[in-house]
């Protein structure tokens, strides 16, 4: 539904001829969730599930709503009684092991998602789900089995060949990228499909040292992607100068949010590697990437009635120090085992001001890499929803943003914020790793220098990598040498050449 507001006004004469009709009911909180309002969708549909309080489906759409909404902890039980309700409920299932995945709840993700897939083998997006799973627990050969499994059945299933792809251990061959190319010929094969599959042949060609052909195949995905979004680099731009100008007063409790250590930074810089190093002290808690923070934003803007950063600057230091609690009380969960937590969602660089002026005890760690390697792993990497990564032009556009806002924040705030540089640490981890703990307020510990030795759940592509030792032969760009000139000029970095490849 891409229109819900006409949808709404058309459903206005039945909504009023009956008003408490729970499928009314619930049709008109799709509709409202579509639209944001997801306190009036949840609304409607508490009244519609009050009057089919033994329907599994209503209790799936209430999770559902609840989940928009960010209340992940309350949809899963929703989810749980779905399943109680009707337990061949196959959607209710896979939706459960969704809202577990996203909730770092691994192990019980990994049985719902078993569960779906027993009910429905045929079920696509379980298997794929349950596969990827897999390979961020570290059951390697075992997501390798279910990924080749749905392959065998559905060769077009583009998620499945990029989960293959993402398995960084992995060697893909010629056998693998000729079965790429010819699912591309499929014609069951969605675009979709065809982004996924192209980033996969890309991997297994820059496997194989077919750089010249990676580069093709990678250009033939972004471009299908840009046809379905675009991003405008000069309004990002200058959303970023209005959020960095906008007045934040900090708030008057200078240690509230000394539990949290928030770790920010461009995507494929290092810090899934950072959240794994302090995940590795016994007094921290990884809790991957959270998203309490945007939806704290949207729910601020909705009750305010103006779109962020608009109202940053009406903000009061008890506003904020609301904000604050309201954040602790979000992410309590996950300091139940630990006393400090990571909150590691990259784009929260962003929002290093507001985080500032609501948590002012804090720490935040951005994560920092050579910015030709940052560009190009985000132009390699499958990123739906990260439509900057689809043209050179853009990634350098995106990085300039991320650059001035880290080197800004890092030099007025320097007690609070520290710029971590993955060159530096591959360097001298030791020295690096004891710098970062004790920004961080920490005591050394020799067991965040065996991180790789950390046994836990990674939800990023990261996962494999951060599970072996550093390696100082990480860099990309040299096998490319001059195939990635356009994407030097477009960072105004020297060019090499022509003729340079690897």
């Amino acid at each position: 539904m891409n229109r819900p507001d006409q949808a709404i006004s058309q459903l206005g004469p039945v909504l009023a001829s009956h008003p408490d009709h729970p499928e009314v009911l619930r049709l008109h909180a799709s509709l409202l969730s579509l639209r944001g309002e997801h306190r009036l969708a949840l609304r409607d549909m508490r009244r519609a599930l009050d009057q089919r309080p033994h329907e599994a489906l209503y209790h799936n759409a209430y999770a559902l709503f609840l989940a928009e909404a960010g209340e992940l902890d309350q949809a899963i039980e929703f989810l749980r009684r779905a399943c109680e309700l009707q337990p061949t409920f196959v959607l209710a299932w896979y939706n459960l092991g969704l809202f577990l995945t996203r909730s770092a709840r691994f192990d019980e993700a990994r049985d719902a998602l078993r569960r779906a897939v027993g009910l429905a083998p045929d079920y696509t997006a379980a298997r794929a789900q349950l596969a990827d799973l897999l390979r961020m627990d570290d059951f390697r050969d075992e997501a390798i089995a279910e990924y080749r499994k749905l392959l065998a059945a559905q060769p077009w299933t583009g998620m499945a060949w990029w989960g293959l792809a993402e398995i960084k251990t992995l060697r893909l061959g010629t056998s693998d990228s000729d079965a790429i190319q010819h699912a591309l010929t499929l014609p069951r094969a969605t675009d979709g499909d065809r982004v996924a599959m192209g980033f996969a042949l890309a991997k297994a060609l820059d496997d194989q040292g077919r750089y010249a052909e990676s580069m093709q195949a990678l250009a033939a995905a972004n471009d299908i992607a840009r046809r379905y979004r675009a991003w405008n680099a000069a309004a990002f731009a200058a959303t970023i100068e209005s959020i960095r100008a906008a007045t934040c007063t900090a708030s008057a409790e200078q240690r509230l949010g000394s539990e949290v250590i928030f770790i920010v930074g461009m995507p494929r810089s290092g810090s899934t590697l950072i959240e794994q190093i302090l995940a590795s002290h016994s007094n921290v808690e990884g809790a991957a990437e959270l998203s309490d923070l945007p939806l704290l934003i949207g729910e601020e803007s909705n009750r305010r009635k103006k779109s962020y950063p608009k109202w940053v600057s009406e903000m009061s230091a008890d506003d904020w120090r609301q904000l604050g609690q309201r954040y602790l009380e979000r992410t309590a969960r996950w300091r139940k085992r630990r006393p400090i937590f990571t909150d590691k969602l990259p784009n929260n660089w962003m929002h290093i001001g507001m985080i500032r002026a609501m948590l002012p005890g804090a720490r935040i760690v951005i994560s920092r890499r050579d910015a030709l390697e940052t560009c190009f792993s985000c132009y390699r990497q499958y990123f739906p929803g990260n439509d900057y990564t689809r043209t050179f032009s853009d990634l350098a556009s995106y990085w300039r943003s991320f650059d001035g806002a880290a080197s800004y924040w890092a030099q007025k705030e320097p007690t609070h914020v520290y710029q971590h540089v993955y060159e530096d640490l591959l360097k001298d981890s030791e020295t690096q790793i004891r710098e970062l703990l004790a920004f961080c307020g920490l005591p050394f510990e020799e067991a965040c220098l065996r991180f790789n030795e950390t046994q836990r759940a990674i939800g990023t592509p990261s996962a494999m990598q951060v599970r072996e030792p550093l390696r100082a032969d990480t860099a990309r760009a040299p096998r490319y040498g001059g195939l990635l000139n356009p994407l030097r000029q477009a960072l105004d970095l020297p060019l090499v050449d022509e003729r340079s490849k690897a």
